[in-house]
């Protein structure tokens, strides 16, 4: 099994690409060991000494480690454990469900405008930030205010605000007269 590695963005974060399928569909996101209960994989990862966060996409895994940890200590025991984990062939995700990752649902009159942020989101933003190893999703709408969750390498980045203020707002407020302004949310 050969494992690349690509930079991101945002760099306490390094995505690893095992050359299979790592989720059928969405994502998962891990921001903390005690979130991996149900996943063997994110467990394995979070065993290795300062890793901070752990993120699924269906053909990647993220991770972010702490500052103060240089990638090339941590680097060989991710590269290991991701190994090990599909070699075991044991789940990436335990028990019932599909992976969260999606958008949070909106009941109110504003649903036709919320459908198109969505729209926007899915086809072109969401594929864009996952090649830098993250996602970001719909958390709610409110008054002119879109809130966006990110996730993965997008989490704790120091281009996000730029990624938010620059291309997605520019990009909703552009299509969607209604948006006023995009902030990021913590879940």
């Amino acid at each position: 099994m050969f494992i690349q590695t690509e930079s991101t963005p945002n760099p306490a974060t390094l995505k690893f690409l095992p050359g299979l399928t790592v989720l059928e569909m969405g994502t998962a996101d891990f921001p903390t060991p005690d979130t991996a209960v149900k996943s063997p994989l994110a467990r394995r990862i979070f065993a290795v000494n300062g890793i901070t966060g752990v993120f699924f996409g269906t053909d990647f895994v993220t991770v972010t480690k702490a500052d103060d940890i240089a990638w090339e200590h941590v680097k060989p025991a991710i590269l290991g454990a991701i190994m090990e984990h599909f070699q075991s062939g044991a789940p990436v995700l335990e028990g019932e469900g599909a992976p969260a990752g999606g958008h949070a649902a909106h009941d109110g009159a504003d649903g036709e405008i919320v459908n198109q942020i969505k729209e926007l989101l899915d086809t072109r933003v969401r594929p864009a930030v996952a090649q830098d190893g993250g996602d970001i999703t719909f958390h709610g709408f409110d008054r002119g205010v879109v809130y966006l969750h990110m996730q993965g390498a997008c989490a704790g980045c120091p281009s996000s605000t730029l990624t938010l203020k620059m291309g997605i707002e520019n990009l909703l407020r552009h299509y969607i007269p209604e948006v006023i302004e995009v902030r990021p949310v913590a879940v």
